[in-house]
C-alpha cells in the first residue's frame, strides 16, 4: 500500500497535501501532535497517515491538493483516490503483491449543502468576549471533530488576549455565558461534557460524552462533578481565520435560524 500511494502522489505532481475534515477519537500519539485541520503534509508523512487509516489505526482525516488528488477512507473499507481521469487512465495495472488499483467514474453524491458557520473569531469578536467575562464565560475550541478534538477554556478578563493568541486557525469556538453546570441524571442520555470543580481560569481539564453515559457514577469516578449539554454550544459560535483574515474553516451552523 506504502508504494501505490507514494507512485499516485508523485504521479499526482503534488508535494504536499492538506488535512481537513480530521477526527480525532482518541489522544494523539506525539508524532501527529502538530495535525490540525489546513496543515499541509509532504509525502511520507501523508501516506504514513493513509496506512493508518487503512488498518484502522486512526487519525482519520482527507488529505487533499485541490484539483490534483483526494485521499480518504470510505465505510467499506477501502481507500478512495479521488484524480482526473487521465492519471487514473495512466496509472490502470498499478499493484503490489497483496493490493491492486481498479477505478472508475465518480461523481460526487448530491446532497443538501448544509449552513456553514461564518463569523470570523476577529478583534470584534474577542472584544465581545472579554465584554462578558463579568459572567462565567467558557470557551470551547473544536479543531477537530471527535471526543478529543477540541479543548476548553475559562476566559477571564486577565487570559482574553492569551487565549485568543493560542487557538488555531480553522477552528470553531463556541462560547457559552452563565452556564448550567449542575450535574443532572437526565443528562445522561444526551450529548455532554464534564468538567471538575472549581473551574480555574485558563484551560480546563474535561472528558466528553458524545453518546452520553450510562450511569453518574462513570462520570464522577474521577472526580468530575460538573456537567454541560452539548445544546449549548451552538448559541454563539465563531470560525478561527488563517492569518490572512479569510475564514477557510468550514463547520455547521446547528444554531436557530
Amino acid at each position: 500500500m506504502r508504494s501505490v500511494l507514494e507512485r499516485v502522489i508523485t504521479a499526482s505532481g503534488v508535494d504536499v497535501l492538506e488535512v481537513g475534515d480530521l477526527i480525532v477519537n482518541q489522544p494523539l500519539p506525539e508524532k501527529y501532535s502538530r495535525l490540525r485541520n489546513g496543515l499541509e503534509i509532504e509525502t511520507a508523512e501523508a501516506v504514513d497517515l493513509a496506512v493508518g487509516m487503512a488498518v484502522g489505526d486512526g487519525p482519520y482525516c482527507r488529505l487533499s491538493k485541490e484539483g490534483r488528488l483526494r485521499v480518504e477512507t470510505g465505510w467499506d473499507g477501502n481507500m478512495h483516490l479521488y484524480m482526473t481521469s487521465r492519471l487514473a487512465n495512466d496509472l490502470t495495472g498499478l499493484h503490489g503483491r497483496e493490493l491492486s488499483l481498479d477505478w472508475c467514474t465518480a461523481a460526487p453524491e448530491p446532497v443538501d449543502a448544509p449552513r456553514l458557520v461564518d463569523a470570523a473569531a476577529d478583534d470584534r469578536f474577542w472584544a465581545t468576549v472579554q465584554a462578558a467575562t463579568k459572567s462565567v464565560i467558557l470557551l470551547c475550541e473544536r479543531w477537530a471533530y471527535g471526543a478529543y478534538g477540541c479543548r476548553w477554556f475559562r476566559v477571564t478578563p486577565e487570559n482574553a488576549a492569551e487565549i485568543a493568541y493560542a487557538v488555531r486557525p480553522r477552528s470553531l469556538l463556541c462560547v457559552v455565558a452563565d452556564p448550567d453546570l449542575r450535574i443532572e441524571p437526565a443528562l445522561l442520555d444526551d450529548d455532554f461534557t464534564s468538567f471538575k470543580a472549581p473551574l480555574s481560569p485558563g484551560e480546563l481539564a474535561y472528558r466528553a460524552y458524545p453518546f452520553g453515559a450510562d450511569d453518574l457514577s462513570e462520570v464522577t469516578a474521577e472526580g468530575f462533578s460538573l456537567m454541560l449539554r452539548e445544546s449549548e454550544l451552538s448559541k454563539w459560535c465563531a470560525v478561527v481565520p488563517d492569518s490572512d483574515g479569510v475564514v477557510r474553516g468550514q463547520w455547521e451552523d446547528y444554531g436557530e435560524s
